[in-house]
């Protein structure tokens, strides 16, 4: 018995070493597996992807089969990995030789500043340790802006507001466009230029939107204020637009009796008066008169300019209108505009042109004398 206890110590000695070897060995042979990046801290704002190329090194005798995970990264964070164009959870590296693959780390909008540590994990083998740093404290919302949101104009104008909508959130998002304008206001949305009730935006991307703003008819001066929206169920945003409309400009063509027809020979004139008035609410300037007549007929005015009308006057100007001395009888239309630079009225002229007196006495004349030669004749010649 004490010489099986003299052998066994050895024995057992020898075990502990052989055992001891043997984990220093595989300890020694799974550390020969390593995963590397240059870029181990990174500093981004929120809403940017972080991309990441990592070496897989494999200094071992044998094919490892290695899995591949990541540890640490925030829930509310989203990653990749891939290699070879193909997403990846386990990757096979040969004796020697090294592969590399894809990390692609999305930051949201909504996450605080400061730093995030995570690791890359071959399992059981190594783990690489990166760090991103957030630059600045992040949010979850959707920005409508303009860098011009007061225009001003007459109340026939169409006023387009450019506008920015942005979506600040880590997701695609679509949003219903709204406006609240006051009754009778027309409200036309136009994302990237066409016409649309809603518009559908990539995380952290902004889209161009035209606003066109059609104020009601015979609006009264003043400046109104057009609440415009853009929502879903998980954000929104608002702008409110200011129209400042300085007036309406109307202006009207007629004559004292309301007549626009007159009576009139070949190469006579008719002086006609028409009255000018302004039946809007702001004052019109430098009204310009002007006419489309027949060829060879002559149209004047006095005077033919108006400096300047207020809301609610009217002036009378005269026209003569003279016919061409050749002109066959019949009707004749001649248009009468009176304009400026906002606004235009017509006026339409139906002119009868009858033959000159003279001709119809000079006609009546030739048949009287033609039935005096048949008379004189016939009294001469009848007899024989």
């Amino acid at each position: 018995m004490k010489n099986r206890a003299k052998y066994n110590k050895p024995i057992t000695a020898f075990l502990f070493i052989l055992l001891i070897s043997v984990f220093f060995i595989n300890a020694q042979s799974n550390n020969n597996i390593y995963l590397y990046t240059p870029y181990t801290q990174i500093t981004v704002p929120p809403g940017e992807s972080v991309d990441y190329t990592i070496d897989v090194k494999n200094n071992c005798n044998e094919t490892k089969n290695i899995d591949i995970y990541l540890s640490g990264l925030p829930k509310s964070w989203n990653y990749s990995l891939k290699a070879g164009g193909y997403a990846i959870d386990q990757i096979s590296v040969l004796p020697g030789e090294k592969k590399s693959i894809s990390l692609k780390v999305d930051i949201p909008m909504k996450v605080n500043k400061g730093y995030e540590y995570f690791k890359v994990v071959a399992k059981g083998l190594y783990s690489l340790s990166l760090v991103i740093n957030v630059s600045e404290q992040g949010t979850y919302k959707t920005e409508f802006t303009s860098d011009q949101i007061n225009l001003q104009g007459h109340a026939k104008s169409n006023f387009n507001f450019s506008t920015k909508l942005k979506n600040q959130t880590g997701e695609k998002q679509v949003y219903s466009l709204k406006s609240f304008a006051p009754k009778g206001w027309d409200i036309i949305f136009k994302p990237n230029y066409k016409q649309a009730t809603a518009v559908e935006i990539e995380p952290n991307s902004t889209s161009n939107i035209t606003i066109e703003v059609k104020p009601p008819y015979n609006i009264e001066a003043g400046s109104y204020i057009i609440p415009v929206e853009a929502s879903n169920r998980s954000t929104s945003a608002s702008l409110e637009l200011e129209v400042v409309i300085t007036g309406t400009y109307e202006i009207k063509l007629t004559t004292p009796t309301g007549l626009i027809s007159a009576k009139l020979t070949a190469g006579s004139d008719k002086k006609i008066e028409l009255v000018l008035v302004n039946t809007g609410s702001s004052e019109l300037n430098d009204i310009i008169f002007s006419s489309a007549h027949p060829k060879n007929w002559e149209v004047s005015f006095k005077p033919d300019t108006v400096a300047r009308l207020n809301p609610g006057e009217k002036i009378s100007v005269f026209t003569t209108i003279k016919a061409y001395e050749k002109a066959i009888p019949g009707d004749y239309i001649t248009n009468i505009t009176a304009k400026t630079t906002e606004v235009s009225e017509k006026l339409t002229f139906r002119l009868s042109v009858k033959t000159s007196l003279l001709w119809g006495w000079l006609g009546v004349l030739i048949i009287i004398a033609i039935i005096g030669i048949i008379i004189y004749l016939f009294r001469k010649y009848g007899r024989r």
